[in-house]
Formats: structure tokens, sequence, C-alpha cells
């Protein structure tokens, strides 16, 4: 049947489009300008940004290796920026817990407060807006966040590793 994909859903229509999806759509959309501006406040690049982001929010233990392969760079300009960060003071290596040939890469106390103070007046707003909540829309709110933030994972999760052009022209 043409217009249903094999999976006998519907074809995919516009995105919903209710108050509370537009709303978050929009939150979505300003997460990568406030990403630039906390570079900005802190006076780095955006790599440089993304780095410390990933380094601060991975569960494991990330090597300069593991690093470029997350900000999608190679191993000499990984090596770089770490050095970067490491002369700036932001950044520490050091043995990785797990396996004492490699290096772990660590963000240094003064680079996360750096971090915090730069986001503290966007932290600050959050609180505020939280606080006007009622402890029923707040229970309410953080049950929608972690089952949109479930939603996202599950996204990110079956994404193929590379895009469909780069599939296509190696195969």
């Amino acid at each position: 049947m043409e217009g249903v994909p094999s999976t006998g859903e519907p074809a995919p229509g516009p995105p919903p489009s209710s108050e509370t999806s537009r709303a978050l759509r929009e939150v979505l959309r300003i997460a990568g300008d406030t990403r630039a501006a906390l570079a900005r406040r802190l006076g780095l690049n955006s790599t440089d940004a993304a780095a410390i982001h990933h380094l601060i929010s991975s569960p494991e233990p990330l090597g300069p290796v593991e690093l470029g392969n997350r900000l999608g760079i190679r191993s000499a300009s990984a090596t770089t920026l770490v050095d970067r960060l490491v002369q700036a003071g932001h950044v520490a290596r050091a043995p990785h817990p797990h396996d004492r040939r490699r290096l772990s890469l660590q963000v240094t106390e003064s680079g996360v407060g750096e971090v915090l103070e730069a986001l503290r007046p966007m932290l600050v707003g959050v609180d505020r807006a939280v606080s006007r909540l009622t402890p029923e829309q707040a229970e309410a709110t953080t049950a929608f966040l972690r089952e949109v933030t479930e939603v996202m994972r599950e996204y990110v999760a079956t994404a193929p590793d590379e895009p469909p052009r780069a599939r296509a022209d190696r195969g």
C-alpha cells in the first residue's frame, strides 16, 4: 500500500503541534544556543566547550581518542585540543582508572567551577521557574521530562553509525 511504511504504521505527517510539543521543541532549539553562549562566557571556542561538556557528562572516563571520536575530530586535532585545555587549566591528564597503559582526561576543579559560574544566571532562572510550580505540577513536570528524555535516548541509540549517503557510497 503506497504511503504506508512496511511497519504498518501510517506515513509520518507533520510533527505534533500541541502547545506543549511546540514549547518543548523551542527548549530543544534554544539548548544549542545556550551551548554557544556558554562557550563565549568561558572564552572558549565551541569545540573546546563541547569537549569539556563531554568530559563532565560522560559516565565513564574518556581518553583523548574517545574524546576525539565524540567530537568527530581526528586524533591529531584531539591531541592539540587536549593540549590547549590542559595549558588553560581546564583539563588534567591522569592514569586511566581501569587501564594504566591509557590516559584519562578530567576536568579540573577550577574548570568545573568556571563552568558552574558561567551557567549560574541560567541555573538561577530555571530554579526560579521551578519554585513557582506547585508540588503536583513539579511531580508531573519531572515525570514528563524523564519520559521525553527516554524518548530522546532511544532516538539517539537507534541512529545509524553513519549517514545513509556514506553507507551508499561504500556499498
